[in-house]
């Protein structure tokens, strides 16, 4: 497994980052990802930098955070993670990958923050100890549209009665039916066009969507 180092710039504030190489890279020596359903294709999409997770760190630059706190689902290289980390935000990570936490601490000291806490979970998850959430955030979620329920069940499970939800998707086709999912169960929905994705080295074509309740 090869990794690199790379720094990428919010304004004023540098995020050091150590992720894989690219996409091309495998390691399960143990068969840990393996028993937990993770195929080699799919086992190096959580350790790089993906355009919809650098528009919500973006996004998170600037959110009101103070006194909430807030959850990352699904968080990957956790990029946004690390910002809120940077703004002292009471935030918490979880990922379904075995690697996900060792990258997580690793990122975490390379920025000499905070350590922010981990949960391996998966959506499907009853019982995960997270307990309940004013904010949840995640990028890039909806690869297949069976993760449709599981992703608002898991949402909803530690979303706290008064909450928001903040997701940036890439146009994966499957935003729509989850949207209609959440309104069903109890909330508001709204999209829109970032702000500014001029950071990225080309157009972005997603969208962030929020939910209230």
């Amino acid at each position: 497994m090869r990794i690199r180092y790379r720094t990428i710039e919010f304004g004023d504030l540098d995020i050091h980052l150590r992720t894989l190489r690219d996409r091309q890279q495998f390691q399960d020596e143990h068969g840990v990802a393996e028993k937990l359903g993770i195929s080699s294709a799919l086992w190096p999409l959580f350790g790089v930098v993906w355009d919809s997770g650098e528009v919500l760190a973006h996004h998170m630059l600037d959110y009101q955070i103070a006194g909430k706190r807030i959850l990352e689902v699904g968080c990957g290289i956790a990029l946004a993670s690390l910002v809120l980390n940077h703004r002292r935000a009471d935030i918490t990570a979880t990922d379904y990958h075995p690697e996900a936490e060792s990258f997580l601490a690793s990122n975490v000291r390379l920025n000499q923050g905070n350590d922010i806490p981990f949960v391996r979970t998966g959506w499907a998850d009853t019982e995960t100890d997270l307990g309940e959430f004013d904010l949840l955030i995640g990028s890039d979620l909806l690869y297949e549209r069976e993760q449709v329920e599981l992703l608002s069940g898991f949402i909803d499970q530690h979303a706290k009665p008064r909450c928001e939800v903040v997701l940036v998707d890439p146009g994966r086709g499957n935003h729509a039916r989850f949207s209609k999912r959440m309104v069903s169960l109890g909330y508001t929905h709204s999209q829109a066009k970032p702000k500014n994705a001029d950071f990225l080295d080309r157009p972005f074509r997603g969208q962030i969507l929020s939910y209230t309740r």
